[in-house]
């Protein structure tokens, strides 16, 4: 069978609380699956695709759990291995979204079976045996042995897959004295990168979507997400590398620095090319505003948004349905109570993609949206 993506990364066990509160006050949790690559491995299967997820799991129950939940979205699991000697990750969650204060998250995966992924022991030909290779952030903060595979995997080489990238920057994963912005260099191996704007400031010392751009040479697509604003996608030529980043891939030096970096421009609200600060080609640059969403749960947005562009990527579809699929798979996650949702049908989402500017505009969805087209608002 042939196989469109391959998404390599750790999932974990995930203990969702009964109740809001926190962890200390939480009498009982459900048990649910969490991890970035299978989430969009999970999405993406949903959405017809062929998709096999590469990991590293316990030779025990929790593993056993992984295999069979992810497996049972219709994800090829046959590059997932088993460890022996360590353990399946798990980790315990609070009700609250990550941006607020209250939000608690208590991670067991120290010394787990995906942190000992390598260049060693993965199965290389399951990971190269996709249209397109997923991965994320997370995995090169789990260990040096992860960061050299995700340097192996994120060098260009001829015939490799198109590569995406997630940064998905978590502070709290990254080992001491090792440096975050180790991301960028990874981030400039890829085809493909996500990245917030907020994540980009911290990890990187980068501000602003332009002066993102100017920090991923060579990379063909930049999707920026905004938050509320939506996402800013940049196509095409790239700008010129600063001095200070020629110098080293990872000590970014001080154009990097906080204050140091250039604002971006003033970028258009729907579709245009923005003014650079630079001379040469311009990169087509897309604005698309996210929907208004009546949110349920916030989490696994980021991941859905990778899953639905991507979606779109591997149909052919021009820039702004690509993002208009990343927020409609977002917002199916959006309202619901867990981490993974059913895509939107295709039809209908195909439809809500293809809506004018003002329409898209008035859209808003809310619970059961994805289920019948009278759920969805344009007020």
């Amino acid at each position: 069978m042939d196989v469109d993506v391959v998404c390599l990364g750790e999932s974990m066990v995930a203990f969702l609380p009964t109740r809001p509160g926190r962890l200390a006050d939480v009498p009982s949790f459900e048990r649910g699956i969490g991890g970035a690559e299978s989430n969009v491995a999970c999405a993406l299967a949903g959405a017809g695709h062929a998709v096999k997820w590469v990991s590293r799991v316990g030779a025990d129950g929790f593993g056993d759990h992984l295999v069979a939940a992810v497996g049972a979205y219709g994800v090829d699991t046959s590059g997932v291995r088993r460890d022996p000697g360590r353990p399946t990750g798990v980790y315990f969650r609070t009700a609250d979204d990550r941006a607020a204060g209250s939000h608690e998250v208590a991670y067991y995966r120290a010394g787990s079976a995906a942190s000992a992924m390598s260049v060693a022991n993965v199965p290389w030909g399951s990971v190269w045996s996709g249209r397109v290779l997923h991965l994320s952030g997370i995995t090169a903060a789990l260990s040096s042995e992860c960061l050299d595979l995700m340097r192996a995997l994120l060098a260009r080489r001829p015939g490799r897959p198109l590569v995406s990238f997630d940064v998905n920057h978590r502070a709290g994963l990254w080992r001491s004295g090792t440096d975050p912005r180790v991301s960028l260099e990874l981030a400039r191996g890829a085809d493909v990168v996500f990245v917030g704007e907020d994540e980009a400031e911290e990890a990187w010392g980068v501000r602003g979507a332009w002066a993102v751009r100017e920090a991923l040479p060579g990379v063909g697509v930049v999707v920026v997400k905004r938050g509320a604003e939506g996402v800013t996608v940049f196509e095409g030529p790239t700008p010129p590398l600063p001095e200070s980043l020629r110098r080293s891939p990872v000590d970014c030096g001080p154009w990097m620095a906080g204050r140091a970096v250039p604002r971006a421009p003033r970028l258009p609200g729907a579709r245009g090319t923005a003014r650079a600060t630079h001379h040469g080609p311009q990169p087509n640059v897309t604005t698309v505003p996210a929907p208004r969403v009546d949110v349920v749960a916030p989490v696994g947005a980021g991941d859905a948004f990778a899953a639905g562009f991507l979606d779109a990527t591997l149909r052919g579809l021009g820039t702004r349905e690509r993002a208009r699929f990343g927020h409609l798979f977002a917002a199916a996650v959006l309202t619901v109570p867990g981490d993974h949702a059913a895509p939107p049908p295709r039809a209908h989402a195909n439809r809500l993609a293809a809506l004018d500017d003002e329409a898209w505009g008035r859209l808003r969805l809310g619970p059961g949206w994805t289920g019948t087209e009278q759920e969805v608002r344009t007020s």
